[in-house]
């Protein structure tokens, strides 16, 4: 529920205008929304966001471009909210009809989005639910058959299943809102994501926003037919990689890959750290070999049940976790303040994958430090990754003394934690109303059988 207080006013919201920059006061808002906005620490609008709302404010239909960490989510969302605030709907409503309706392609940056809305959302009476694979269908299903809903953040497979089953109407959408089309195009969910657009009222009579990190001619030519004279929106960085974000590589060898980790762990004293590998059996060694040197660490990866991963997003977000070690599973969609370090213990095969893992850090404009290592097993791959992102890296070795044997930590970190996290329930059902797992769930998503890291429905 919203805070009842009415005394909050524009004036407790100082933001100083100043040249090039575009600030949230700039724009209409409802003031429930500009409280939302002032608590989650905003104050000027990313280039994504300035160029992307004096559009979609004032109802046109937008097609985004914009590399990961530039606000792209906060744009649609304050879009949504301001629209669903100034047109209040004053007949009857049901359950299980939402007003505006958010499809992504994963289960992470579903949450994420419900996350980032229930926070934006605070201050007003506007209800926002996730239905998505893998978590407890039961659950969602009584919420959906109960519960009246703003805004509904969904990945397609549980969307459909829930339509099909008519327990979801999707016939009084007024905004939809596509994210991440081009990896719902690569992960084959286009002919879900038609069958759902179907469902919605006909595009003249809702507002379509398309979001995407690139405009290959497959995404212009779907965003040409679901939208309505659309303004295209493309936010050109200079380089693939953000500018915020140190890259180097440490060349080392194979045996010696674990020796740098700890080291530049302890004896660099870094205290949010990211690592990046890219199987799960590594990520899995990994973790327990830190927990064993007094480090907190810990996992997710595909074998890591979906209410259990979600508990140590949280754990880490909140600083109870100093290390978390994640296979490709978490290189889109999670974001995760204060990120200081991406390690990327195993160079990526796919260049695309590279520029996710290193936007965990930073995000919106603060500073952040990527470390590679390179060595006998995957150095090849550089180059192709140099080409990919229009720059070359700067590669090194490592000083002396992060190769040596790492000892224990003298003064370890909060008390250890099993690799794949404790089973018990805590943190992140405060935040997403659905975030139960089934009593059966080992991980996989439950439409397909196959593991959250490959390309599966969801």
């Amino acid at each position: 529920m919203p805070n009842s207080d009415k005394s909050w006013t524009l004036e407790q919201f100082q933001v100083a205008p100043k040249e090039g920059e575009t600030r949230f006061h700039d724009f209409d808002l409802e003031l429930p929304l500009m409280r939302g906005i002032a608590e989650q620490g905003f104050s000027y609008c990313t280039p994504i966001q300035a160029q992307v709302l004096a559009h979609t404010l004032a109802g046109a239909d937008a097609i985004g471009r914009a590399q990961t960490g530039t606000g792209k989510t906060a744009a649609f969302l304050i879009t949504i909210i301001n629209d669903l605030l100034k047109h209040p709907v004053t007949v009857k409503r049901y359950a299980g009809e939402p007003r505006a309706l958010i499809v992504a392609p994963t289960r992470e940056l579903a949450l994420q989005i419900e996350k980032d809305a229930r926070g934006l959302c605070k201050y007003t009476d506007l209800r926002v639910m996730s239905v998505v694979g893998g978590m407890n269908f039961n659950r969602q299903q009584e919420r959906l058959q109960k519960s009246v809903i703003d805004i509904l953040v969904s990945t397609p497979g549980r969307l459909l299943d829930f339509c099909n089953r008519r327990d979801l109407w999707l016939d009084r959408v007024e905004v939809l809102v596509l994210d991440e089309a081009d990896r719902m195009l690569d992960m084959g969910f286009i002919p879900d994501v038609k069958r759902i657009v179907r469902y919605t009222p006909v595009s003249d009579y809702r507002q379509t926003l398309l979001f995407s990190a690139t405009f290959n001619q497959d995404v212009m030519n779907l965003a040409k037919r679901w939208t309505q004279h659309a303004e295209v929106v493309e936010i050109e960085p200079t380089q693939v990689t953000t500018e915020t974000v140190e890259q180097k590589v440490f060349i080392t060898e194979t045996s010696k890959k674990y020796n740098l980790l700890h080291n530049l762990i302890v004896k660099e004293d870094l205290d949010k750290v990211m690592v990046f590998a890219n199987r799960r059996d590594i990520t899995r060694r990994l973790c327990e070999r830190l927990q064993k040197k007094g480090i907190n660490a810990a996992m997710i990866s595909g074998d890591v049940p979906q209410n259990q991963r979600l508990k140590t997003l949280e754990r880490f977000r909140g600083g109870k976790v100093r290390v978390l070690i994640a296979t490709d599973v978490a290189g889109r969609g999670i974001h995760i303040d204060g990120v200081s370090h991406v390690v990327n213990y195993n160079l990526p095969e796919d260049p695309e994958d590279y520029v996710h893992r290193i936007g965990r850090t930073g995000r919106a404009g603060a500073s952040g430090t990527s470390i590679s290592f390179a060595c006998e097993d995957d150095a090849f791959l550089l180059p192709e990754l140099e080409k990919a992102i229009g720059m070359k890296l700067d590669c090194i070795y490592p000083p002396e003394e992060l190769l040596g044997d790492p000892e224990p930590v003298t003064q370890p970190k909060p008390a250890q934690q099993p690799a794949t996290d404790s089973p018990e329930t805590s943190g992140p059902e405060a935040d997403t109303a659905t975030a139960t797992a089934d009593s059966t769930d080992n991980g996989t998503d439950e439409r397909s059988g196959t593991h959250a890291d490959e390309p599966a429905r969801n």
